[in-house]
């Protein structure tokens, strides 16, 4: 027995079918230059809940040209962005803070000389009255978060310089969980670390997962990006190259994406 009919907005569906999926961020020919050059040339990328994403390509490829637009830092020539399947536009950072988008960076932007807490609440600390400081109630969310996350830190309390790198990355990760975001775009998260703080940081990024942002993971390392990533998107010389399920696609492939050997095509297109 089928029922009656569910209206979904304008649609009709049948009773008891899935509505389908909308990626929570959609990204349709996006194109950017910087005078002659083209950094992006007729790009597509999503996202979806609960996925990790990993951008790849080789230097100039584009990829930080693709974070800094979803971040707000760099505006679109051209091109259609989709938050929850509606149009927007992302101006600047605090649009895209605003609209659920939290990004680290590789410089990580933390303050060495204050601890784990002033450091999550830096520029947006929570204030009694305009002027007081609700240090307990800073403290108790930064523990939220951390608990959350399941990270490696021993105490809200300690200073950033007496941790170690794998912890700094734990921090600036939480950091963005402050603002309850959708999206999480993390810029070479595991550069420079030890195996074991690379460890610590790989399971933080399946943790977002797990609590169901979507995470966009831009990283040279192939052993980390096929390690949590669900999906593998190829950027080379500014246009798509390649989409594979990180699960089953092989080394080999994504390299020959990478480096140009195969091209991709996308409609009646060859890259």
């Amino acid at each position: 027995m089928t029922g009656a009919p569910v209206h979904d907005g304008e649609q009709v569906r049948p009773m008891g079918a899935t509505a389908p999926r909308v990626p929570l961020l959609a990204m349709k020919q996006i194109t950017k230059r910087f005078n002659a050059v083209e950094a992006l040339v007729g790009v597509d990328f999503e996202v979806y809940a609960h996925e990790v994403v990993a951008l790849v390509g080789d230097n100039g490829a584009g990829k930080s040209t693709l974070a800094q637009i979803v971040s707000g830092v760099l505006t679109p020539d051209s091109g259609i962005i989709e938050l929850a399947g509606e149009p927007a536009t992302i101006p600047n950072p605090s649009a895209a803070h605003a609209a659920g988008i939290a990004t680290v960076f590789q410089d990580l932007a933390l303050c060495d000389n204050l601890d784990v807490t002033a450091n999550l609440f830096l520029g947006r600390e929570a204030t009694a009255g305009g002027s007081f400081l609700r240090d307990g109630e800073m403290e108790q969310t930064t523990k939220r978060i951390l608990r959350d996350l399941n990270s490696p830190i021993p105490s809200v309390k300690t200073q950033l310089h007496a941790l170690s790198g794998g912890q700094r990355q734990s921090v600036a990760i939480a950091r963005t969980l402050i603002g309850n975001p959708r999206i999480v775009v993390l810029d070479e998260p595991t550069a420079a670390l030890s195996v074991a703080q690379t460890a610590e940081v790989l399971t933080l990024i399946e943790r977002l997962r797990e609590l169901g942002l979507g995470v966009i993971l831009i990283s040279h390392n192939m052993v980390d990006v096929r390690a949590v990533s669900d999906r593998i998107e190829v950027l080379r010389h500014g246009r798509n190259n390649g989409s594979f399920d990180a699960t089953t696609a092989s080394y080999e492939s994504i390299l020959a994406a990478i480096t140009g050997a195969t091209s991709y095509i996308k409609g009646d297109r060859a890259y």
